[in-house]
């Protein structure tokens, strides 16, 4: 079916609604028309991408100048906050490093003029007598399970320091014909630090050991023998004491 249509002084013809319809210009110029269908796509997909643009453009001219604002201020508090603790650090840093080359020129000029044991010099140590085997846990077994040491670092006046070191200590059975070693301990300068004991009447180091599995019986002497390290000085100290049943 030809249906004959004119847009102003053209006059156009086509058979059905997909095809291209004929034209005629004037002066006998004719030319083809697009399908109206493919014309109406275009001109939806232009619609689309137009308003594609234009959200994106809302998008971004709403969001750059606030969030960029915000962001600028977020990074200034936090380059202010940094400046702060680095020149709190420098400052400290200062403050040490003038401490230390304080202490180093008063070390340098001592050196030479100091003679470290005439300041300070342990010269014995000693196992005071409340030293032996005690029943701590007061069940009333008669069993001595805990083994009890004060021991007192002397110094060159005959006074009772709190010198810095390690101990050794040796419990032995010397009334068989060979010795029996039935314990041993040692004590670091750190945990022996925490042993100091001040009482009215008594100042020393109180070295507690447990000796449940080790002595099962108290009735014969025991020998104590306790080393002592001074860590000032490196001079060792070694003493004996017997303890006896009571």
């Amino acid at each position: 079916m030809n249906i004959g249509y004119r847009i102003s002084n053209v006059e156009c013809r086509t058979t059905n609604f997909a095809s291209r319809p004929t034209c005629f210009l004037p002066r006998g110029i004719h030319r083809e028309v697009p399908p109206l269908g493919l014309r109406i796509a275009k001109a939806g997909r232009g619609a689309v991408l137009l308003c594609s643009c234009a959200l994106a453009f809302f998008v971004v001219g709403c969001e750059t100048p606030d969030s960029q604002k915000n962001t600028l201020s977020e990074q200034i508090e936090t380059l202010k906050h940094d400046k702060s603790r680095l020149t709190r650090q420098i400052e400290q840093s200062k403050s040490k490093n003038k401490d230390l080359q304080q202490q180093i020129n008063t070390l340098h000029n001592l050196a030479g003029k100091i003679d470290l044991e005439k300041l300070y010099d342990v010269q014995r140590l000693k196992i005071t007598k409340h030293s032996n085997l005690h029943d701590k846990d007061k069940d009333k077994d008669g069993k001595k399970e805990t083994l009890i040491i004060y021991i007192q670092p002397i110094d060159q006046d005959g006074d009772i320091v709190k010198a810095a070191g390690s101990v050794d200590v040796q419990l032995l059975n010397l009334n068989e014909e060979e010795p029996q070693l039935l314990g041993q301990w040692h004590v670091g300068p750190v945990e022996l630090r925490k042993l100091w004991f001040n009482a009215l009447m008594m100042t020393n180091y109180r070295l507690t050991f447990d000796v449940s599995d080790k002595v099962q019986t108290f009735e014969e002497p025991l020998t104590v023998n306790v080393t002592f390290t001074d860590y000032l000085t490196g001079k060792v100290f070694k003493e004996q004491k017997v303890i006896k049943p009571p």
